[in-house]
């Protein structure tokens, strides 16, 4: 295991103290649901202490009917429970090369839990957005003073946005994490889920809900949690393209291996079952494959369980590992029902965010 993942918290891999950066080890996958003790956590500013007795949300904006909810009348509004699947943006940021600013995540910040809470369209309902609105910004409870010399002056809050549309559709409330009171690390009282989408959008320690008429262009939106999408503008002269910042959205296609770990000792000419987990937005997986020999060749592997949208999907295969000792570099890819699947190579445009081209994850084979 490399130096920088011997610190353990919880049985997490510590990678800042604060504000708190943890991750789950993710050879530790062995079930579809993460346990709350080992999913990984990722804050931007302290974590809020907040009674829940004096704790309400406000929902404002292009609205018709602004109001504000307290916690009691919040959780006892209907409630819906099911699984997604969340990931930092910046998952697999270790991987690049050169080496990137940010959370040196390996492949442990992501997660899927089962969330209980109030879907969003139930308090817009209520609210009735203008004819004009466009998007639903969400405001959280964290706050601080940024380093970084582009930023605002003073305390920022953290906040993003996600389309009308989207928030209508699937959007949750949460406030509950796999059956149990969201624990303070992961938002409570309530927090956003945004299936789908990558989790800087899935907003902790909500406190604001504010219905917009135009695009938001807060920091979190803009300077940070962007990449550069090209564009064809002025494509009628000479062919170029114009790179736009570009908040981030979804998720992308990715399938991860957990078992044997990166770095682990495996004996030779001896059957073992590969094991991970794969991943995508507003479909399903319909296969992952499995390189043993540095993407010479594939081999399909078992997908495990039923198929849940927005969720992972399990995943293993039994290889034969060689009679010859030494290194072994093994890669997975997946595909999903939308016939995409995992770039071979990392496009520089997404800077240190979406990665999702094929990684190589060496054993050592004795």
């Amino acid at each position: 295991m490399p130096q920088d993942e011997t610190k353990l918290r919880d049985g997490r891999i510590v990678r800042s103290e604060s504000p708190l950066n943890l991750e789950m080890p993710f050879s530790n996958v062995d079930g579809f649901l993460t346990p709350t003790k080992s999913f990984y956590v990722r804050t931007h500013f302290p974590i809020p202490t907040i009674d829940p007795n004096a704790w309400s949300l406000q929902v404002q904006g292009e609205v018709e009917n602004p109001f504000a909810i307290n916690y009691e009348q919040l959780i006892a509004l209907k409630s819906v429970t099911g699984p997604v699947t969340l990931e930092c943006a910046g998952n697999n940021r270790n991987f690049l090369k050169p080496k990137v600013k940010g959370v040196q995540w390996r492949l442990g910040a992501v997660g899927t839990a089962e969330w209980t809470g109030v879907q969003l369209s139930t308090l817009l309902d209520r609210a009735i957005p203008k004819p004009n609105a466009c998007e639903v910004i969400f405001e959280g409870g964290d706050a601080g003073m940024l380093e970084d010399p582009k930023g605002p002056p003073g305390e920022l809050k953290f906040a993003r946005s996600i389309p009308l549309e989207k928030a209508r559709r699937s959007v949750l409330l949460a406030f509950k994490m796999n059956g149990n009171e969201l624990p303070p690390e992961h938002g409570f009282p309530v927090r956003a889920i945004v299936p789908g989408w990558y989790a800087m959008a899935s907003v902790k320690w909500l406190q604001r809900i504010i219905v917009s008429d135009r695009p938001f262009a807060g920091y979190y939106q803009t300077f940070d949690y962007a990449y550069w999408q090209r564009s064809d503008y002025g494509h009628w002269q000479r062919g170029e393209q114009v790179a736009e910042l570009t908040p981030l959205t979804e998720m992308q296609i990715k399938a991860q291996i957990a078992r044997p770990a990166e770095g682990e000792i495996v004996p030779a000419n001896t059957s073992i079952v590969v094991r991970g987990a794969a991943w995508t937005c507003d479909a399903e997986i319909t296969k992952v494959e499995l390189s043993t020999d540095d993407g010479m060749t594939w081999n399909e592997t078992k997908l495990l369980g039923n198929s849940t949208l927005h969720a992972w999907r399990l995943w293993q295969f039994d290889w034969r590992t060689p009679s010859q000792t030494g290194k072994q570099t093994r890669m997975a890819r997946a595909t999903d029902s939308l016939g995409r699947t995992q770039p071979v190579h990392r496009d520089p445009d997404r800077g240190t965010y979406m990665i999702n081209h094929l990684l190589p994850i060496e054993v050592e084979v004795r």
